[in-house]
């Protein structure tokens, strides 16, 4: 089982309006899932977890991090309510000092996207930070069944784009 998963949001411009870039990390550092919402409210929370959870059938997690936000308290419960009622199988801890790991990572990511932030389109900034999130991924080695170095990480992106270019 994932032990524990870091859950928060940041905020990044598209299209002169401010989105909610939702993203989830286990205890390792590894990206479990992100995703680009307009609103930062329980229905935006509820379908975030959700997804994060189905994106790693196979891994439950035991404990969920997350800020003081009330919109995650009420998810999760939710949560715990369908897996067993009676119950509490996801531990929510809401330590605003436990969520440092993804804060700063919110920080490194916001460097790379540059001091405007900014998105002309969802559907450009959802692929751009596909983009990054998965260069990041690569560069931090949690990539499997890879050359090491950089040849190895390039090796490894070819291998992905001739993939993708089958029929």
């Amino acid at each position: 089982m994932i032990a524990c998963r870091v859950i928060d949001e940041t905020y990044v411009r598209v299209g002169g309006k401010w989105r909610y870039l939702w993203r989830a990390v286990d205890a390792n550092g590894q990206m479990v899932d992100f995703r680009l919402t307009a609103r930062r409210d329980v229905k935006a929370a509820r379908a975030f977890l959700h997804k994060a959870i189905e994106r790693v059938r196979l891994h439950r997690p035991v404990t969920i991090v997350t800020d003081k936000a009330h919109s995650y308290r009420r998810v999760i419960r939710e949560i715990n309510h369908r897996y067993d009622p009676h119950f509490d199988s996801i531990r929510h801890i809401d330590r605003k000092w436990r969520n440092n790991l993804i804060e700063s990572d919110h920080a490194a990511m916001k460097r790379l996207l540059g001091y405007r932030q900014s998105f002309r389109s969802l559907r450009t900034a959802k692929a751009t930070l596909s983009g990054i999130e998965t260069i990041r991924t690569i560069k931090r080695g949690h990539i499997y069944n890879k050359q090491q170095g950089v040849k190895g990480e390039i090796e490894f992106i070819r291998g992905l784009f001739e993939t993708a270019a089958r029929p």
